[in-house]
């Protein structure tokens, strides 16, 4: 079973940057793929980016060029540097992590179903 415990969310004014870390324990293979969702309030958790062990990258469109995710395979820890923040990326950011191939589930959709361990979420709320 793999823990996935997250940092770094916070309050922030808009046009501000955070960064997310997500540190993985217990039994973690080395192919294992890192990522990040957020869930809104009252809407539906939705992907936002993810990482591969040979460092491929996936980012939902409304976060291209402005996330950057990124990983520490000694550490097996995985980041989520946010620039240009704005209100509507407030929600809470969860950790994911999946065994499955990374180019099978972008292609499935990044359904939830397909990442096997999640961290508790971290808040980030960006004020306008």
């Amino acid at each position: 079973q793999v823990q996935l415990v997250e940092s770094g969310g916070g309050l922030v004014q808009a046009g501000g940057s955070l960064r997310l870390s997500c540190a993985a324990s217990g039994r973690t293979p080395s192919y294992y793929t890192m990522g990040w969702f957020r869930q809104a309030l009252g809407k539906e958790r939705e992907f936002v980016a993810a990482i591969n062990c040979s460092g491929s990258t996936y980012y939902a469109d409304s976060v291209k060029g402005r996330f950057t995710i990124s990983r520490d395979n000694a550490k097996i820890t995985v980041y989520l540097q946010m620039n240009s923040l704005n209100p509507e990326d407030t929600a809470v950011y969860y950790c994911a992590g999946t065994r499955r191939n990374m180019a099978v589930v972008a292609g499935a959709g990044y359904r939830l179903s397909d990442f096997d361990s999640w961290g508790q979420g971290t808040q980030v709320t960006v004020s306008s």
